[in-house]
């Protein structure tokens, strides 16, 4: 039985919603501990406007604006189609990734309570991800 053009349609927005998910998370998990790094490097810079602009400069603090500016584009555009109620949950999974990058690539430590905040966040991860990433077909105004 050949695919019908809606289950084609379906398809591919649920490749694109997986693409963007992956890409929202992994630039969310990496620009934040790219960020983090440069500015253990530069260390305590304190709160003036001049030195924080100026940290801009530093290449990993550079990277991690970078990656989170790619993060808020792509979030934007997968909350365009995607609902936020699929969204938030499913990229909830850069918070177990953030953990874990910075208990092994930063050196932090991460206490027996965030792992079991860590195991209850992949659970409902794995709860929403099994369903299908909803769209919704009206949008009501707030």
């Amino acid at each position: 039985m050949p695919a019908t053009s809606e289950t084609t349609d379906q398809a591919r927005l649920r490749a694109k919603t997986r693409l963007f998910t992956a890409i929202v998370v992994v630039s969310n998990v990496a620009g934040n501990s790219a960020l983090t790094h440069g500015m253990k490097q530069l260390g305590d810079i304190g709160n003036s406007p001049l030195a924080l602009i100026g940290a801009l400069f530093h290449p990993w603090v550079a990277l991690g604006v970078a990656l989170l500016i790619l993060w808020t584009l792509t979030h934007m555009a997968l909350l365009s189609w995607a609902d936020l109620s699929y969204v938030l949950p499913v990229t909830a999974i850069g918070y177990v990734l953030t953990a874990l990058s910075g208990e092994y690539l930063l050196g932090e430590t991460v206490t027996m309570e965030h792992w079991v905040g860590i195991l209850l966040i992949t659970a409902g991860v794995t709860l929403v991800g099994l369903t299908a990433p909803a769209t919704a077909t009206e949008h009501i105004p707030l």
